[in-house]
């Protein structure tokens, strides 16, 4: 049993095309799955389905064997255990880094605030942060800002992290130390699932790649045969854009 099932996941938005058209997904202990595709072709959307951001119209999606979408599905439950950061931080701009890591451990988990406040430390002392503990988002640059964010979701100790292009909002030259955090947790055996356009990354750190096009997943394998040695014609097409834009 793997440890996220996606089984014919569809989801449209008033009606209209649908975004996913019959996703099917394995995502195992311990992988890293990157989703790649044009714009527009459903990675957001399939990430927020699994953190239960999105409602899925039909389909399922099940955690460690339990269904975690469609009625009657705890919601708050599925986010203490699927965390995601989003391209844009999302910090709260009133409150200090700290806080901004604290804030959920202490009401959701209920976590004491001296805990919640170690834990935290040990955190941003990983990403060489924890001397702006006090500092408010504005004071941060970029990459700083997605670093915490990162923090922020590991705070909660989750089982699967979605990462939704964690880094297209960022200059190039702050890409890297972001990167460079998802790189250890690879190593430490984080389960993570990203949404990435950054093609040479996603061939470095993944398990698995998955090539999302029109709402399916054509093709999906290790990165060595995606990346070398595509079968699917969408797929190549994708990839050859990409390699003439100078991306690969």
């Amino acid at each position: 049993m793997a440890l996220v099932e996606i089984r014919d996941v569809r989801k449209s938005y008033g009606g209209l095309v649908p975004v996913l058209n019959g996703v099917s997904l394995d995502i195992e202990e311990h992988q890293v799955v990157c989703l790649i595709g044009p714009s527009g072709c459903g990675k957001s959307t399939l990430l927020r389905c699994i953190n239960g951001l999105e409602t899925i119209d039909s389909g399922e999606i099940r955690l460690h064997g339990d269904r975690v979408s469609g009625p009657g599905v705890d919601v708050d439950a599925l986010r203490r255990d699927v965390g995601i950061v989003f391209q844009s931080f999302n910090l709260f701009p009133h409150m200090s880094v700290l806080d901004n890591v604290i804030a959920a451990p202490t009401r959701v988990l209920k976590q004491s605030k001296a805990e919640a406040k170690e834990r935290a430390m040990e955190l941003l002392a990983r990403i060489r942060l924890d001397h702006k503990a006090s500092e408010f988002p504005d004071r941060l640059s970029g990459g700083q800002q997605q670093r915490v964010a990162i923090v922020r979701a590991l705070a909660m100790d989750p089982i699967v992290l979605l990462l939704d292009e964690i880094t297209s909002a960022l200059d190039p030259e702050l890409v890297s130390e972001v990167l460079d955090i998802v790189r250890d947790l690879r190593d430490e055996g984080m389960t993570m699932v990203l949404a990435t356009h950054e093609m040479g990354f996603a061939r470095e750190v993944s398990s698995k790649v998955c090539f999302l096009y029109g709402g399916v997943v054509p093709e999906e394998g290790p990165p060595s045969e995606i990346f070398s040695n595509p079968k699917d014609e969408r797929t190549r097409a994708f990839l050859q854009r990409i390699i003439e834009a100078g991306r690969l």
